[in-house]
Formats: structure tokens, sequence, C-alpha cells
């Protein structure tokens, strides 16, 4: 899965959450937040961890996040400091940014601004953020047990264009592929819009395209081991 390197901003009860689990599957985490008691709390789990206020600019910009993989603004509270650290980690460069909005009328503004994955309530469970987080691949999950998980995922590149009959997801990976959903552009009133398509059980000689969703079944490190087999 590789080395990865995490900034989350705001590390109350949810970010802090998210922090911890991050770093208990070896991520190195960079904790910040405006209090210094939630600082305290995090520090000693964390890879580093410092009190700072994010909508400062030129504090932000000496924490040099743009080398992070991602950055996680967690702050909750205060809408208003969730959009301009958000600004100011794009205009830093940051590669991949998730930011926390409750309710429509946030997700709103946040995708107006330039925001394309974007955490709301029911999202909150720390678990599926940091299988997101660490797994880019894998789009949502649902875990059935400590060991089983019901995940959807992007066709890695090795399975593109080629059958299901001949990538043979039960005996070659252990996994059982549920289900199938494509992506079509549909013309409605001179204007195409996207819709998804669930294909139902797919059939052996369905042939995997680049804008299907592949929702699997099986172990997580089946899973895992699914996708860094194809990607490589």
């Amino acid at each position: 899965m590789g080395f990865n390197k995490f900034a989350v901003i705001g590390v109350g009860k949810y970010g802090s959450n998210i922090a911890r689990r991050l770093a208990e599957k070896g991520a190195q985490v960079f904790a910040f937040d405006n209090n210094e008691e939630k600082i305290e709390n995090i520090k000693d789990d964390v890879a580093f961890a410092v009190t700072l206020n994010s909508t400062d600019f030129k504090i932000l910009s000496s924490q040099k996040l743009e080398e992070m993989d991602a950055a996680v603004v967690a702050i909750g509270e205060n809408f208003e400091a969730t959009v301009l650290t958000a600004v100011h980690l794009m205009d830093l460069g940051v590669k991949r940014i998730i930011a926390r909005a409750n309710g429509a009328d946030q997700r709103l503004i946040l995708e107006k601004i330039g925001i394309k994955e974007i955490l709301t309530p029911e999202d909150e469970v720390a678990f599926v953020i940091r299988e997101k987080l660490l797994n880019p691949s894998i789009l949502s999950f649902l875990q059935l047990s400590e060991e089983y998980e019901i995940a959807e995922i992007k066709p890695p590149k090795g399975t593109l264009n080629r059958t299901i009959e001949d990538i043979d997801f039960r005996n070659k990976y252990q996994l059982t592929l549920v289900t199938m959903r494509r992506e079509y552009d549909i013309k409605k009133k001179g204007q195409y819009e996207v819709e998804q398509h669930v294909i139902g059980v797919p059939k052996g000689d369905t042939v995997i395209e680049s804008r299907d969703t592949l929702v699997v079944f099986g172990t997580a490190k089946h899973v895992q081991r699914f996708i860094d087999v194809n990607e490589s």
C-alpha cells in the first residue's frame, strides 16, 4: 500500500478518531488544531502534532502541507474556518483535500470552491474514512465483521477490457463479484448527463470498462491484494 503522509486539521472527537485510525494502519499523521488541549490529547498517538490557526495562510504554508498525500479538514464547529482552510490548502497545491460538511448548504459551498471530496454526517465512521484515504480505489465499503466487507472499487487498470471469466475473481483472488454499476452519458434536453445503471449479476463474458464500479465481497486483505496485483 505504500507509506502515506496525511494532515488532519481539527482534532476534536471526529478528527482525532480519524487521525488515530490512520496512525494505527502505519500512516504518518500530522495533526493540527488551534486548541492546545486537543493537541496535547493526540500528540502521543501521531507522528507530529502542533497548535496553530489554520485560517492563517502564512502559518499554514510553513508546515509543508504540499508534501502530504492528503489533508482532511475536520474542523466541524466553525464552517468559516473550514472554508478558509480548504482554500489555503488549494493555494498551497495539496494533492488531495477532503473537507467536512454539515448539511446540503455547506456541501454546496465546498463544491463551489472546488472541493471534490466532502464528508457528510453519514460518513462519520472513522474506519470508513481511513480506508478511503489509504486506498483511493475503494469508493465505499460496508464492514460486515472484523474480517469481511463489501467494497465498491474502481476497476484496477489490469482488469480493464478483460472479461469477468478471464479475471476469475473467486479462484484467483478469493473474492465474489456481487454486481457492477456502469456509467452512461444520456442526452436530455440537448445536454448530456451521467447516469449509473446496475448491471445485476454479471455474466462471465461481461467486459470491464473504465467507468464501471465493481462491488466485491471478501476479506479486506483479499480486496487489497486484488487492487495491488492489478494496479502494478
